[in-house]
C-alpha cells in the first residue's frame, strides 16, 4: 500500500506538470522554464548530470512533517515581514506554498540541499544558492509584497480598496485556508506571461485584481498611451510594456526588492518614482527641472514623512509630490476657478472654516493644508504691521480686503484690472504661485507651483526692496492683472505714480497681497520701509472711493493725516462708496 500511495503521489505530480491539455493553452510547461533545473535546464543554474526535474522540489517518499505537496525542501524559519501604516492584513511569518517557494527564493539555503534519493546535486555556477538577482530575496521581505496573511470579507471591508475575497475565482486563487502565498500571483509551472505570473499584468490586470482603487479607471497613469523617448534612464527596466497605461501600477511600484518599502515604491525617494517619466522623456513637461529652480516646493528633503492617513491639520510640516497628487486618481480633467482640476483629485485638505476636507473641492483648500493652520507654517516674506501667518485667515471674505480666491472682492471699482478680470473675478492661489515658464507664462513647464527662478515660487517677478526703480520687469506680477499705464496714470490712486516711480517705492510697502482683516485695499505696511510719524501714527483710513488719509513716516518724510482727493460724484455714484475702516497704532 505505501509503494501504491508513493506512486500515486508521483503519477499526480507527473500528470499536472506535463499533460498538455491542463498546460498547453498557457504556453510554457516547466521544462522550459528556469525551474527546470535538470541538466537539460535553460538557466544559469543547474545539475551537471541530474535527468530528472521534479526531484528539486518534490519527492514522493518525505514530506518534511507539516509540508505538503511531496515537498522535497526544507528553508529556514524566521523572516523579516511587511510593515506598513496603512496595512489592514495581519502578516505574521511565511507558511504553507510561501515557505515552499522561499526555500530557494531567500537565497540562503544551497538549492541542491534536497531529501529524497539523494541529498547532493550537482550546480553549475558561481553557487549553489540562489544566484543574486530580482529572485533571490533574501531573508528581509518587508521590501516584498505580504503574503500568508488571511483574506477574507472582514479585511476588505477594513481596507476599503481592496476586491472582496469571493471573486478571486480565476488564475489568482488563495490556498485552501484562504490565504493569500506567492502561488496567488505566481505559477511555478508555468511562465507564459513572464516572471511566472499567473495572468498577463498588461495594465496591472494581476494587480486590480485584488486591489480596487476607486479613481483608477479614470487617472491619467491608466490611461496615458504617453511612450518613453528612448533617453536614459530607462522608466520601465523590469517590464516589457511600452506605455503608462500599460505599465499601469508598475510605472511607481515593484512587488519584490522595492526601494521604497513602505507601499512598494520602485525608488526609495517618492520624488524619484515620479521623476521616472515626468522628466520629460515620457511625460511632454518636465517636472524634475522645476524642482531645481532657485525657489521650489522642497520635495527632496523630505524622506517617508508623507503618510495616506496623516491628518492635514497637525501632520509634521512637509511637502512631498502625493501630497498634493494623488498618482491613483489624478487626470487631466479641466476646471474653471475656484474648482479643484483633476490634476488634484481625491487629495485632503483643509476647508475655509479650517477643517479637515478630503477629497478637496476647491484649489485654495490644497494650500491651506500647509499654510493655513499648520502649526509649522513659515512666516510671511514681508515684515508687515499686522503679522498673521496663517493664509486662511488672511483670504477670509469677512476681511475688510482680501485678492478673490474664496470669494469675489470687496471693492466693487477697481479701474486698473485687465480684461477679462472684473470685480466679480475669482483667482486661483496659481495664478500668481507658479512656475516661471509654464505655458500660460509662454514656456513650456508644468502648471503648478513647482518651482521658479522668482520667489516665493511666483510666476513673474516681484521685486520687493525699496527704492526699486519702476518696470514692467520689476513687478511683472502685479501687472498681469493690473494696467501698468492706468497705474501710472494715477487713476486708482492720485499718489501711484509719484509713490512707485519718483520715490521708488516698491508695490509691497504698503499693500499686502493676500488680505487685510480690518484695513481696505490690502494696506499693510512693510515696517522696514514704512514707519510711525512723530506722533507715534502708523495707519491708512479709508475715506471713500479713491480717497483715503495715511499717517505713516517713509523716506524720512511724515505724513500726518496726508489726505489724497476723492473721486469724482459719478465714481462714487457707479462704484458706491466703501466703509471707512481706520488702522492707527
Amino acid at each position: 500500500m505505501k509503494r501504491a500511495g508513493c506512486f500515486a503521489v508521483m503519477l499526480l505530480i507527473i500528470t499536472v506538470l506535463f499533460n498538455e491539455k491542463a498546460f498547453g493553452q498557457r504556453g510554457k510547461s516547466i521544462i522550459q522554464t528556469m525551474h527546470n533545473l535538470s541538466v537539460s535546464g535553460s538557466g544559469r543554474a543547474k545539475a551537471f548530470n541530474e535527468q530528472e526535474i521534479c526531484v528539486f522540489c518534490h519527492t514522493p517518499h518525505m514530506t518534511g512533517g507539516a509540508q505538503t505537496q511531496g515537498w522535497s525542501r526544507r528553508g529556514r524559519v524566521n523572516y523579516i515581514t511587511y510593515k506598513s501604516s496603512t496595512l489592514k492584513a495581519a502578516v505574521g511569518q511565511p507558511n504553507g506554498t510561501s515557505r515552499l517557494c522561499l526555500a530557494c527564493h531567500d537565497g540562503t539555503v544551497a538549492m541542491g540541499m534536497v531529501s529524497g534519493k539523494s541529498s547532493k546535486r550537482s550546480f553549475s555556477g558561481l553557487s549553489q544558492k540562489m544566484p543574486v538577482g530580482r529572485a533571490n530575496l533574501g531573508y528581509d521581505l518587508s521590501d516584498d509584497h505580504p503574503v500568508s496573511f488571511v483574506f477574507d470579507g472582514a479585511l476588505a471591508a477594513r481596507n476599503g480598496q481592496l476586491e472582496h475575497p469571493s471573486s478571486l475565482v480565476g488564475p489568482v486563487a488563495l490556498d485552501e485556508a484562504g490565504r493569500l502565498q506567492c502561488t496567488s500571483c505566481h505559477s511555478p509551472h508555468n511562465n507564459q506571461f513572464g516572471n511566472f505570473l499567473t495572468m498577463d499584468n498588461v495594465f496591472s490586470g494581476l494587480c486590480t485584481t485584488c486591489h480596487r482603487i476607486e479613481d483608477w479607471p479614470m487617472t491619467v497613469h491608466r490611461q496615458s498611451s504617453s511612450t518613453w523617448n528612448g533617453v536614459l534612464p530607462d522608466p520601465w527596466p523590469n517590464t516589457e510594456y511600452t506605455t503608462v497605461a500599460a505599465n499601469a501600477c508598475q510605472n511607481c511600484h515593484q512587488a519584490h526588492a522595492a526601494g521604497g518599502k513602505e507601499w512598494l515604491l520602485r525608488d526609495e525617494l517618492e520624488e524619484e518614482n515620479c521623476y521616472d517619466c515626468h522628466n520629460g522623456n515620457v511625460a511632454r513637461k518636465n517636472i524634475e527641472r522645476e524642482f531645481k529652480k532657485p525657489s521650489r516646493h522642497p520635495v527632496m528633503y523630505f524622506a517617508n514623512v508623507h503618510n495616506p492617513d496623516e491628518d492635514p491639520l497637525w501632520a509634521r510640516r512637509h511637502v512631498e509630490c502625493s501630497d498634493c497628487h494623488n498618482p491613483h486618481a489624478a487626470n487631466a480633467s479641466p476646471a474653471r476657478v475656484p474648482a479643484a482640476p483633476g490634476s488634484l483629485a481625491a487629495v485632503s485638505g483643509v476647508s475655509s472654516a479650517g477643517m479637515p476636507i478630503k477629497p478637496i473641492s476647491f484649489e485654495y483648500e490644497l494650500c491651506y493644508r500647509c499654510h493655513a493652520d499648520n502649526p509649522g507654517r513659515e512666516p510671511p516674506v514681508v515684515t508687515r504691521q499686522v503679522f498673521e501667518k496663517n493664509l486662511r485667515l488672511k483670504f477670509r471674505p469677512s476681511n475688510a480686503s482680501y485678492h478673490p480666491v474664496e470669494n469675489i472682492g470687496r471693492n466693487r471699482a477697481v479701474p486698473s484690472l485687465l480684461l477679462p478680470m472684473t470685480p466679480s473675478s475669482r483667482i486661483y492661489c496659481t495664478d500668481c504661485h507658479n512656475s516661471d515658464s509654464h505655458s500660460s507664462a509662454g514656456g513650456s513647464a508644468p502648471n503648478g507651483p513647482h518651482g521658479s527662478l522668482w520667489s516665493p515660487i511666483l510666476e513673474r517677478r516681484l521685486v520687493t526692496a525699496d527704492l526699486t526703480s519702476e518696470s514692467p520687469g520689476a513687478y511683472a506680477l502685479c501687472y498681469k492683472c493690473h494696467d501698468r499705464n492706468s497705474i501710472l496714470a494715477d487713476q486708482s490712486f492720485s499718489e501711484h505714480r509719484r509713490h512707485i516711480v519718483t520715490e521708488n517705492t516698491p508695490c509691497t510697502a504698503c499693500h499686502d497681497s493676500h488680505g487685510v482683516k480690518d484695513t481696505a485695499h490690502l494696506i499693510n505696511f512693510d515696517t522696514t520701509i514704512v514707519a510711525s510719524n512723530q506722533n507715534g501714527l502708523l495707519g491708512f483710513e479709508d475715506n471713500g472711493m479713491l480717497a483715503g488719509t495715511c499717517s505713516l513716516k517713509c523716506h524720512n518724510v511724515d505724513h500726518d493725516r496726508r489726505s489724497y482727493p476723492a473721486g469724482t460724484a459719478s465714481e462714487l455714484l457707479q462704484g458706491g462708496q466703501t466703509n471707512r475702516i481706520r488702522r492707527f497704532r
